[in-house]
């Protein structure tokens, strides 16, 4: 067993109080100022809508289609949260940060168990900086919750292998990853931090007591399979029994394709076996790495058990997703916490080193150039600003200028005295006016479906339906008006052919696609134009533009969305 500090101590009340406090306002800033941004948090913010709206919550639905490509959880709490208040805008940003601040208690407190509260301080201040779990905490995006689940799973067994034996933290360790599996499916990953446990009990490199390693190890899985089967069973009975097919294929989308056919053969997001080293690591998990090249920490992994068990379970997580064809950044996430935990304890073990000073002043300079450059960018009206955020660059080149200039201030007036803390107080400083000024500034040019809707709506008139193709969820989310649409899941060609049939129908039908020249059954020369987001030209399709004939659909799918309440 590791040394203990009392967790009544006044020292780890006041310390966990201190940095908590801090990470709140800075995690919690801005909820509420912002909309759902581009790409993923349009999708589960409307399908959480759909859930609350039709009152269907164990089959995630988008635009009155099955969504398939995540279970519910998440949705979940979005659309739990949507349910007590009636607003999603306040409230779409509130399941993350309270992940996270979660993730950031049981880092502290299982540091304070198994080093000291130093050590977990050192541990919050490294999470804390680590540019990616901010960024994901303020995000509605799925992975913060995951890596809260995994986190407090890798809590609980660092609780019972190497803390006190607790069999009812080892328990509830394995029903946090069912609850991850149900989440995103990645939920099981604790569990690799079972082999180094198991190499250093049976190699005798660390003896383990009884009451921690014994039969009663087995039981741990009994307890995921009954928190997997509280979501399973009750959707498999209502897929199976509900006659609809749309149901039936859900549930084999999610158990089968969804999950190891997604792993061994990913059709999107395809990266190189070294991206995640290259291109995610070395600017998201600043500056925790740079103890990975000092012989310092690979002596301190040599004679801690709890340093080298949860290394090499980093290292496997980020080797497991890196085998995977299909790479994002954020996936590696729920590694981060578990690092920042043994960084931590190096970093109390062997102090603020000169060298180490100097890699928070490179991380000083860095950011501060980094911000200077996009005022500059701002203030001459470069074309890779422009295109992103429009003609209007001032404002945003006066919030990167001031954030630059903090970052050269606090720099120039701490020099040589530049610790965890300072930076970290740059960090905080710089996160909260993002939230704020950047939030309010950003968030027209991050929703411009907003306007295209408004726009479509008000062309179609008051007794006018209108129809989408090749859309993305924030079209659904932001629509003032009901909609139909010819399933998201087909191809452009079939949503193309079954648009024309549905104009066909009845007269004062429209239709709403991105301007592509592949698209058939119109002719592009009447459609009108609408504006450009989400580098897209959008059109408005009305019965001049149909041609004469069209081929039929293989399939007549369409989908309606009906407008129980307007997004806010």
């Amino acid at each position: 067993m590791m040394s203990t500090t009392p967790i009544d101590s006044m020292d780890y009340k006041r310390t966990f109080w201190l940095i908590f406090l801090v990470a709140a306002v800075v995690i919690l800033a801005g909820i509420g100022l912002r909309d759902p941004w581009p790409a993923d948090e349009p999708r589960f913010v409307e399908v959480a809508r759909e859930m609350v709206n039709s009152g269907n919550w164990f089959f995630p639905m988008r635009g009155g289609e099955l969504y398939p490509d995540k279970p519910p959880v998440f949705m979940w709490l979005l659309a739990s949260l949507y349910w007590l208040t009636g607003s999603l805008k306040a409230t779409f940003l509130i399941p993350n940060a309270v992940a996270s601040l979660v993730a950031l208690f049981c880092t502290f407190d299982i540091a304070a168990k198994l080093w000291n509260v130093k050590t977990a301080r050192n541990a919050c201040l490294m999470l804390l900086i680590a540019p990616q779990f901010i960024i994901q905490s303020k995000s509605a995006q799925i992975d913060a919750t995951v890596a809260c689940w995994i986190t407090i799973a890798m809590y609980g067994l660092l609780r019972h292998f190497f803390y006190q034996a607790s069999f009812k933290w080892y328990v509830a360790s394995w029903a946090f990853m069912g609850l991850g599996i149900i989440t995103k499916g990645v939920g099981f990953l604790p569990l690799l931090f079972l082999l180094p446990v198991l190499f250093l009990h049976f190699s005798g490199k660390y003896r383990f007591e009884k009451t921690q390693v014994n039969w009663t190890l087995w039981l741990g899985p009994l307890a995921m399979l009954l928190v997997l089967a509280a979501w399973l069973l009750p959707m498999l009975y209502i897929a199976e029994h509900s006659n609809n097919p749309d149901f039936m294929a859900y549930r084999d989308n999610i158990l089968f394709k969804q999950t190891g056919e997604r792993y061994a053969d990913s059709w999107g997001h395809i990266n190189p076996w070294y991206y995640f080293l290259v291109s995610v690591i070395p600017v998201l998990w600043f500056p925790l790495y740079s103890f990975l090249f000092t012989k310092a920490f690979w002596r301190d992994v040599k004679v801690s058990p709890v340093m080298f068990s949860v290394l090499v379970w980093v290292a496997l997580l980020v080797l497991f997703f890196s085998i995977s064809p299909g790479k994002r950044g954020l996936y590696i996430l729920p590694a981060l916490p578990m690092l920042a935990l043994i960084m931590g304890a190096h970093f109390t073990n062997i102090g603020l080193t000169v060298w180490f000073r100097r890699v928070l002043q490179v991380g000083f300079v860095a950011f501060g150039l980094l911000f200077f450059t996009a005022a500059v960018l701002c203030f001459t009206k470069s074309h890779a600003i422009t295109k992103e955020i429009g003609e209007h660059t001032l404002p945003f080149g006066i919030l990167f200028l001031v954030m630059s200039l903090g970052w050269f201030a606090i720099l120039l007036w701490k020099r040589n005295k530049v610790d965890l803390n300072i930076y970290w107080a740059a960090f905080a400083i710089t996160w909260v006016l993002y939230s704020t000024a950047g939030y309010m500034l950003f968030n027209p040019e991050r929703t411009p479906a907003k306007g295209i809707m408004a726009e479509a709506a008000q062309d179609i008139g008051p007794d006018g339906e209108l129809g989408v193709t090749r859309f993305k969820e924030q079209f659904l989310l932001f629509s003032p008006v009901p909609l139909i649409h010819f399933s998201y899941l087909s191809s452009t060609q079939e949503q193309d052919r079954n648009a024309w049939l549905w104009m066909s129908e009845k007269p004062n039908r429209y239709v709403m696609t991105a301007k592509d020249n592949s698209i058939e059954c119109f002719d592009l020369s009447k459609a009108k134009e609408l504006d450009r987001a989400h580098s897209k030209e959008w059109i408005l399709l009305d019965e001049s533009a149909m041609t004469p004939t069209c081929e039929k659909p293989k399939t007549v799918k369409r989908y309606s969305l009906p407008l129980n309440a307007l997004y806010e």
